[in-house]
């Protein structure tokens, strides 16, 4: 207990996440993993020693998540918290031998997931593949943080190393910690905004269903998969003109032709969806800076006629 320096709430967004991680423990939806390969004369102590800063400047970095026997789920806060890692040699593997054990390495590593209770919730892997050259391997919890934070924290890592490799200390401005959202959240008028989402999906009792009376699709919804589509030259030109001559932005164009769609599929004329947004408000000073989860998924109402075109 003495290592504990902080115990909060979580955010709403954090609660939907530790609930469904509690329903389906299994799943591993939310566990962020990301990899990619350093090319060059890497100071290894130099690049642990920068992430191991990193920890140390961001309380979020250093929170575990209770629930059982409390009131109100918790996240907490600990004073100090060592970075897991993960070392291997692969230079005696040919290139196919590395790429198959990447791949086991990388599920095995997405099937052991995170122990909410215990510090950090995110670890580190280095696995080298010649003199030169290793892959890196970033998994953290989605509890933790959003995409934004990324580049927050990547930046700062090539700033501490940089400072480690040339023998230097480095002094950051001190961050807000993401207790900061939580009051602010607190702050807020919970009633009047419980209020406006009533008012704007009054009427609605169910999701837009995808395809209408589709038994088969619905028996099969936990299977996905991905298709990608490139736009040509000519019709991207004419969608970026189309939006500027509007002042929309492509997102906006994306979510109404995705609406026509729901309406044509779901045979609906009243439908919803959601959207992710960034969720950092504009009047808290420094928001853009802080480590920790902001994003948020908003209904979006579309009201469409059966004639209507985009």
């Amino acid at each position: 207990m003495d290592n504990i320096i902080d115990l909060y709430e979580l955010s709403p967004m954090q609660q939907g996440m530790l609930f469904h991680y509690l329903y389906s423990p299994e799943s591993g939806v939310y566990f962020e993993q990301r990899s990619c390969k350093l090319k060059g004369n890497l100071n290894i102590s130099a690049f642990k020693i920068a992430w191991q800063k990193v920890i140390e400047r961001h309380t979020i970095l250093r929170t575990a998540f209770y629930w059982e026997e409390a009131e109100k789920p918790l996240q907490v806060v600990y004073n100090q918290v060592d970075l897991s890692w993960i070392e291997e040699n692969w230079q005696g593997l040919n290139i196919n031998q590395q790429n198959d054990k990447l791949e086991e390495f990388l599920k095995t590593d997405r099937q052991q997931g995170f122990d909410l209770n215990q510090p950090p919730l995110m670890r580190c892997a280095l696995l080298q593949l010649q003199p030169d050259e290793y892959y890196f391997v970033w998994s953290h919890h989605h509890l933790l943080m959003d995409g934004w934070c990324n580049g927050i924290l990547l930046k700062e890592v090539f700033s501490f190393y940089q400072a480690a490799c040339q023998n230097q200390s480095l002094l950051l401005p001190p961050p807000r910690p993401y207790r900061d959202y939580i009051e602010w959240l607190q702050q807020q008028d919970i009633a009047a905004a419980e209020k406006f989402w009533q008012d704007k999906l009054k009427g609605f009792a169910a999701p837009t269903p995808l395809i209408k009376d589709n038994s088969s699709f619905i028996s099969q919804q936990s299977i996905n998969s991905e298709q990608q589509r490139k736009l040509s030259v000519d019709l991207t030109a004419k969608l970026q003109n189309l939006v500027q001559q509007n002042r929309l932005t492509l997102n906006t164009i994306t979510q109404g032709i995705w609406a026509i769609l729901l309406s044509r599929y779901s045979g609906e004329n009243d439908i919803v969806f959601g959207a992710t947004v960034s969720g950092r408000p504009a009047n808290l000073p420094g928001v853009e800076s802080i480590i920790g989860l902001f994003i948020n998924t908003l209904p979006v109402r579309v009201k469409l006629s059966a004639d209507d075109e985009l």
